[in-house]
């Protein structure tokens, strides 16, 4: 009986399947270190981690809202933002309600329509200066009410929203990192969009996404800056379908 002879595999072959090996192996870890971090990995203590109270923009509504309710069942206290002082009472008084003993303060501001923008985050800074802030969410923000073409943008809601999208973010930021500086430790969380990255362009609604992509960038540079400083900073990406002016 006839024994077939097995034929050696070119080396070219063998590197080819080394090399799909490797990658394979390299996406399977990468999968199971992010089904760990996302499901399966304890919460961080946020309160000891980071400090006691949590800066919450945009907190009346959506995303900011339900941050700010974990935040509180975290133990951290809070200083929600936002530009309805009865929406604000109302959460304020719901957080309370959920979290007996929550402690929290709330500071009224229109980031959009305030006539002194440095100033009035200048007093954001002042209020939160002597307060333990951990953790600062980036939420407030704003889209077109619909799609529309670039040059049919109304001059005034473009302006709006690159105040709110960009300025704001950056001046809250500022007021607030010098103090996650002295104590060495903090984490700030910018609320972005997947239409900056995961999309390759977001058309009818250009202003909006390239001022997501503004936020993308500025939370990798800053995670760089002072990751050594024992601040953490993230961007958040949402996707939303459709968008409905202020968020």
């Amino acid at each position: 009986m006839a024994v077939p002879c097995t034929q050696a595999q070119p080396a070219w072959a063998l590197a080819l399947a080394a090399l799909g090996l490797l990658v394979t192996a390299r996406a399977a870890a990468r999968l199971a270190l992010w089904v760990h971090a996302a499901f399966l990995r304890p919460a961080r203590p946020l309160r000891r981690r980071y400090g006691e109270w949590a800066v919450v923009t945009g907190a009346t509504d959506g995303i900011g809202r339900a941050l700010a309710f974990r935040l509180a069942a975290a133990g951290l206290g809070l200083v929600l933002v936002g530009r309805d002082p009865d929406k604000l009472a109302a959460v304020s008084a719901e957080v309370t309600e959920r979290h007996p003993g929550a402690r929290v303060r709330t500071f009224v501001l229109d980031f959009a329509a305030a006539d002194d923008l440095p100033m009035e985050v200048n007093k954001l800074g002042e209020l939160v200066r002597d307060l333990d802030v951990g953790v600062l969410v980036n939420n407030a923000g704003a889209c077109y009410p619909y799609a529309r073409y670039f040059h049919e943008v109304d001059e005034a809601l473009m302006w709006n929203l690159i105040r709110l999208n960009v300025e704001a973010v950056t001046r809250v930021t500022r007021a607030v990192l010098p103090g996650m500086v002295e104590r060495g430790r903090g984490a700030v969380v910018n609320i972005g969009s997947g239409a900056s990255a995961i999309l390759p362009s977001d058309p009818l609604y250009t202003v909006y996404a390239a001022t997501k992509a503004y936020i993308d960038q500025f939370s990798r540079c800053l995670y760089v800056e002072y990751r050594s400083k024992g601040i953490d900073v993230q961007c958040q990406l949402i996707r939303l379908l459709a968008c409905t002016g202020r968020l």
